[in-house]
């Protein structure tokens, strides 16, 4: 390959109504949306103008792999953390063309903005809330520099996970009780744990208060720090303050945790979780988790209470560290130059480069 390209291509929503009913599980739904835009991905791979080395498809892609023979493409399965889709066209042109001088300058002005002091906006609180909370991000790390080192837990279920208002109101009692600081992405409360991806936003309170118990906000203002919806996991997670995460124990939230040397609290709530969870407590011994299965019963505020002193302050916490710091410096090695993830994936790019060769001198 003698340059590189990157050429994105939408394929066209598809309509599921006849394959699967209203109430199925949002696994299924997913899968059938899979199956249903096969013949989509078909025709955009015939209308490239060239014929790509590989498909990389993530865990709910198998499908796709038919279409891959098709074309004699070798393929790969790939786990990409997700985020919220905007379409080419939406975006100003130059954005789109990364060849164009304008791209390059639109660049270097987003890289400079935060080395400002400030930036004066001309909206307000709700015409763009999240783009305010996206900015203040640096706020909230700001904060975390001035908490002594492994102080804070983090509590995060990922993107799709809702605990019910009984929970979260245990949950609430658990870190209070705890006296740690903590900073906790809340999200509306749901009669379902088994993930929200496609109800984000139906919780069923309709105030950030009406989650807690009462008092509970004015209680924990110099300890506790509450992020609706969404927060920079990876920031986080990095910071020398944080010593412990609350986690749903999706793959890419406990490696993140691992990569960074935290100790968890694994809350499995759907799909996998539960397999991670105990790979985390019973194999790895980075983590400890609930006598019941937080997806099926309440956990109650002492057994929360308990746990966060575990991970934290307890005897048993210097060896859950000891055990999760050394994953981490086995991570840092592993994608090393010379490290087996970092060979493996060399691997990987040898073998497309190869392929892509072949194809070149085939189509010649």
């Amino acid at each position: 390959m003698t340059e590189n390209l990157c050429e994105i291509v939408e394929l066209p929503p598809v309509n599921i109504t006849g394959l699967v009913s209203h109430d199925a599980a949002i696994f299924t739904q997913i899968c059938a949306i899979m199956r249903a835009i096969k013949p989509a991905l078909r025709s955009a791979i015939s209308g490239l103008s060239f014929r790509p080395a590989a498909l990389i498809v993530d865990l709910f892609g198998s499908e796709a792999m038919m279409v891959a023979d098709e074309f004699e493409m070798p393929k790969y399965p790939l786990k990409i953390p997700g985020c919220k889709a905007v379409r080419p066209e939406d975006v100003i042109d130059p954005m789109v063309d990364r060849t164009n001088q304008q791209y390059l300058e639109y660049v270097r002005m987003g890289m400079d903005i935060p080395k400002c002091d400030g930036i004066l906006l001309n909206i307000w609180e709700d015409l763009q809330p999240k783009t305010l909370e996206a900015l203040r991000d640096e706020e909230l790390l700001g904060q975390l520099c001035k908490q002594p080192s492994g102080s804070v837990i983090y509590v995060s279920f990922g993107s799709g996970g809702t605990l019910s208002l009984e929970q979260m109101v245990e949950l609430a009692w658990g870190l209070e009780l705890s006296q740690q600081r903590f900073i906790w992405v809340v999200r509306s409360p749901s009669r379902k744990t088994d993930g929200s991806f496609f109800t984000a936003g139906s919780g069923e309170a309709n105030s950030m208060a009406s989650f807690f118990p009462e008092g509970f906000l004015d209680r924990i203002r110099e300890v506790g720090l509450l992020i609706e919806d969404w927060a920079p996991q990876v920031e986080i997670l990095s910071h020398p303050s944080v010593g412990g995460f609350i986690s749903h124990c999706g793959w890419n939230s406990t490696l993140e945790a691992i990569t960074n040397g935290v100790p968890i609290i694994a809350w499995p709530l759907y799909a996998e979780q539960r397999m991670n969870a105990a790979l985390l407590t019973e194999e790895l011994g980075v983590a400890v988790r609930p006598n019941i299965l937080a997806s099926e019963e309440v956990v109650g505020r002492k057994e929360i209470e308990m746990m966060i002193r575990t991970i934290t302050v307890d005897k048993e916490a210097t060896y859950i560290r000891n055990r999760v710091k050394k994953l981490k410096y086995s991570a840092v090695k592993t994608l090393s130059e010379g490290g087996s993830s970092y060979n493996a994936l060399s691997l990987v790019a040898k073998k497309l480069e190869l392929q892509w060769k072949t194809m070149e001198v085939n189509a010649s």
